[in-house]
């Protein structure tokens, strides 16, 4: 039975049921979930640590940490966790399946059957995947020997498993952008002659290869598979030298949602939702130093995560493994809380940013590569809109903007519903271009920033703009004093003037 999904769902976000409880089959699924939670906890700091060098390499001698490569390494080991925990979520929710399957069944086979020979035979099926993915499966029967040498058998049961993939040509002219981005040429019309003696940047490749990688490694232990719609979400990147010598990385791909951040400075209250959320991420990778005493709203919720940890992990019934990975969790909480305490970040539902895989953000070997800050023009459709590059995403993923970008280009987007499912949208980044220092977003600064360096590159097509962006943050203006009003004394009235005789 194949299973159809809307295509501007991100997929692997779900919303969480609070109150679910486990039903039939719940002596069964505890002796499972005994036998198999331990093994789910215990690799989670480990992994986390692979995960990281993967992006950086270790270095021989002792150095101090640039204050970006240290928001890059938070935001990498904030997505990990988040990333394990929703995997550990998703084992015991299969446990639970496969418990209660198990009592199902058992209460089938209480009749005894009335067969004197095998009664199943060879089948197959063709079903698309929850990933999107066609998948043709054929069990094949066949009458054996002894069962006592059937088990001793190499080839009396066997699964084989082939994945097949279309790594994608990139798009190299203009031509092949147009036919995504119908308007490119047009809004911006120096585009052209740099497309033509464009390169493609070797990031396209090694980002189709680092999503080869993660599949063969998914596949081969049999996880859950990149979707088809997240394997092919770019259409190209290419490296763009303007006559002036102002380089440009353009990147064709869909968009998906960013609902990251926090900056207690300028937003002082967050739902309770958000603040009491195991997914919520309050970092970015774009950060500032505090201007100001107001706490970051997201601390209360991350101490009370730590709170709740620390009481079970003095609860005796807790097992060696999970006090084990809590205690990671906790440490990691709390560095969380040290950070949250003295710097201020993006908020993705209010400010205007893009997001660049990390394994790209301020690559030393290449020129082209866009870093933490730089600006960026967002081309949908008629729109342009200004950005900056905000946040560091997945290596083997393109194509994310925050909320705020988000609703611009399509007002039915949310953190769970992407506003561009087909690869339509063309982020210019300007490498090079970011401000020597960072702090509070400032709209119109960056507007201007965006307005100067387009014209590096050709200007605008006629009747273009660049979007101007509203600043929701910004506190009301103040009202004008109110006049005083002055009571006025009435003159005395003067004594009548006396009678004539």
């Amino acid at each position: 039975m194949s299973e159809r999904q809307d295509p501007n769902v991100i997929e692997g976000v779900k919303r969480r049921e609070p109150g679910k409880r486990f039903g039939v089959g719940g002596i069964a699924l505890l002796v499972l979930v005994v036998a198999g939670i331990g093994s789910l906890f215990t690799p989670l700091p480990s992994r986390i640590k692979r995960g990281l060098k993967d992006v950086f390499s270790p270095k021989p001698e002792i150095v101090k940490v640039p204050a970006d490569e240290q928001d890059i390494r938070r935001q990498i080991e904030s997505r990990l966790r988040i990333e394990m925990e929703q995997a550990y979520d998703r084992q015991v929710d299969a446990i639970k399946r496969a418990a209660d399957k198990k009592v199902e069944d058992a209460k089938r086979e209480q009749d005894a059957p009335a067969a004197t020979d095998f009664t199943q035979s060879s089948e197959g099926d063709i079903r698309n995947l929850r990933a999107g993915i066609p998948l043709k499966t054929e069990v094949k029967i066949e009458k054996g020997g002894l069962a006592s040498k059937e088990r001793t058998t190499a080839d009396s049961y066997v699964a084989e498993y082939t994945l097949k993939l279309r790594l994608p040509a990139p798009a190299k002219t203009m031509a092949e952008l147009e036919a995504s981005n119908p308007k490119l040429g047009a809004l911006l019309p120096g585009l052209a002659p740099m497309v033509a003696q464009a390169e493609v940047s070797p990031w396209y490749f090694k980002l189709y290869d680092n999503k080869a990688e993660r599949l063969k490694q998914d596949a081969t232990a049999l996880n859950e598979l990149l979707t088809k719609h997240n394997l092919y979400d770019c259409e190209t990147i290419l490296n763009l030298r303007a006559p002036g010598g102002r380089k440009v990385f353009l990147m064709q791909a869909e968009m998906d949602v960013v609902a990251d951040g926090s900056d207690g400075d300028r937003l002082a209250t967050m739902p309770d939702e958000i603040v009491n959320s195991s997914n919520y991420q309050p970092f970015t990778s774009y950060g500032w130093p505090k201007k100001t005493q107001t706490p970051n709203p997201m601390i209360a919720g991350w101490e009370r995560r730590i709170a709740a940890a620390e009481k079970e992990i003095a609860d005796r019934a807790t097992t060696a493994d999970r006090k084990k990975w809590l205690r990671e969790r906790v440490a990691f909480l709390k560095r969380g809380i040290t950070d949250l305490k003295s710097r201020s970040f993006l908020v993705a539902e209010y400010d205007p940013f893009i997001v660049i895989p990390v394994n790209i953000l301020g690559s030393s070997s290449d020129p082209y590569a866009p870093n933490v800050g730089d600006f960026a023009l967002v081309v949908f459709g008629e729109k342009i809109v200004p950005a900056v590059v905000g946040d560091g995403g997945p290596a083997y993923k393109v194509g994310e903007a925050s909320l705020r970008i988000a609703k611009e280009l399509n007002s039915r987007a949310t953190p769970y519903n992407r506003p561009v499912s087909d690869l339509k949208v063309t982020y210019v980044v300007f490498p090079g271009s970011r401000d020597a220092e960072r702090g509070p977003p400032h709209y119109e600064a960056w507007r201007s920033r965006c307005q100067a360096l387009v014209q590096e590159i050709g200007g605008l097509g006629a009747g273009a703009q660049i979007l101007e962006w509203k600043d929701l943050l910004a506190p009301p203006p103040a009202s004008p004093p109110t006049p005083a009003v002055q009571e006025v004394t009435p003159a005395p009235t003067p004594p009548a003037a006396p009678a004539q005789p």
